[in-house]
């Protein structure tokens, strides 16, 4: 089985932030928006090295969105920095009338995801913003798992040209995909090889599926793991090809089981291969207040969530 290690923690914010910086070192149509959030995104050192190329629009996110979407006409890419929860739900009409509708070439990059959050608590932490843009039609969903991937991603969105959601976080987490690697919006990433259930992750839930892929392997459990880093486009084929080796799959991402990876992936076994699945992610709730790691635990997004989902599904084969 192959197995994953790391020596370095480090929160994908900055991979953003560094793939920013170097997005302003090659690409002069690369411009920086941000609703007062400069330290919380990582922006610093982009704002240092093109302080005519960034735009601090204050807590006004919805005014953020529309600059943002104006700055397209005259062939700039704008990518838009703040919390996922006000680059989202605060600012869903802007997005969709202003960006989505006419498809503008808008990056929204959007921080502090999830419940790993942590002691801001339940009005910061937004579960449901993969649900309210992969809906949005021309909308790509981009959720990265470490901090090389979250810089890569950062990078491959300014090539694309359409409206863009990228999805990242506060807490420091593993770095363990390669450095200076290539990224491909809607292509997933198998990670692990195996015969007797599917784990498709997301997000920080990839490193918490990679560890209980070696804790199933000890218990003589063979699982295959996805990392699904583009939710739209899906990547069906790479789903469905594994679902007919496996015959189970659980999902397991940082978001609302309502409107999520989950719900995607359901969509296509429903289409093309019924097959049992398990849902490892929030239940149709609010967070709260707490470290990442509590509330990890308490929502049962964790490694031993997803091994207790295994063992539920593979008794459904």
């Amino acid at each position: 089985m192959k197995t994953y290690t790391y020596t370095q923690k480090k929160d994908t914010r900055s991979g953003f932030g560094d793939g920013l910086t170097e997005l302003g070192r090659t690409n002069p149509n690369v411009v920086a928006l941000c609703a007062d959030l400069i330290g919380s995104l990582k922006m610093n050192q982009f704002i240092k090295e093109n302080p005519e190329r960034f735009f601090q629009i204050g807590i006004a996110e919805a005014n953020m969105m529309g600059i943002a979407a104006g700055l397209t006409i005259g062939g700039k890419i704008p990518f838009t920095g703040t919390f996922a929860n006000f680059s989202t739900g605060r600012v869903y009409d802007q997005i969709r009338q202003s960006i989505a509708y006419s498809d503008k070439n808008v990056k929204i990059c959007a921080s502090h995801a999830g419940v790993t959050l942590g002691e801001d608590g339940a009005t910061h932490q937004i579960l449901e913003d993969i649900g309210l843009m992969k809906m949005l039609p021309g909308m790509v969903v981009i959720n990265p798992c470490d901090y090389n991937q979250t810089k890569a991603a950062t990078i491959a969105i300014a090539d694309y040209h359409g409206p863009v959601y990228l999805r990242f976080g506060r807490p420091s987490v593993p770095i363990f995909t390669p450095e200076n690697q290539t990224f491909e919006i809607g292509k997933a990433i198998q990670l692990t090889e195996g015969k007797d259930v599917t784990i498709v992750a997301t997000g920080h839930l990839v490193w918490e599926a990679l560890e209980a892929s070696k804790a199933l392997y000890e218990r003589g459990i063979s699982a295959e793991v996805i990392n699904i880093h583009t939710i739209k486009p899906l990547d069906d084929k790479a789903i469905l090809d594994s679902a007919a080796k496996t015959g189970c799959i659980v999902t397991a991402e940082e978001h609302n089981y309502l409107g999520g990876l989950g719900e995607s992936v359901s969509r296509v076994l429903a289409k093309h291969n019924p097959t049992p699945q398990e849902f490892v992610a929030t239940n149709d709730t609010f967070g709260e207040s707490g470290t990442p790691a509590q509330l990890m635990e308490k929502y049962g997004l964790n490694s031993n969530a997803i091994i207790k989902a295994v063992e539920t599904v593979m008794k459904r084969k």
